[in-house]
């Protein structure tokens, strides 16, 4: 049984880390639109390509842009902490009732 605990800590800390790496790229991600970079620069792709899939089905589903300013950044952020607040306590809170 401690063998699931602890992969169910692991989990946990592994979800965390993640999140909150998505969490930075968005924001580099949008502090890119405020300028015009290269898009054949090879990080901007990156983070293009890591975020427009996600970016594209939120904004199809809430269009949040007022006056040019694009809001999806910040809603899937808030989307991104409120999974963070949940998920990851829950799965210690599984991980300590296991062991």
């Amino acid at each position: 049984m401690f063998i699931l605990s602890n992969f169910m800590h692991s989990l946990a800390t592994v979800v965390d880390i993640v999140l909150n790496l998505y969490i930075w790229i968005l924001i580099a991600r949008a502090v890119l639109s405020w300028v015009n970079p290269d898009p054949y620069n090879p990080i901007v792709k990156f983070l293009y390509n890591i975020t427009e899939p996600l970016m594209y089905r939120v904004r199809r589903i809430l269009p949040f842009q007022f006056g040019g300013i694009d809001l999806t950044p910040m809603i899937i952020i808030l989307a991104i902490i409120f999974l963070r607040s949940f998920i990851v306590p829950t799965l210690h809170q599984l991980a300590n009732q296991i062991a």
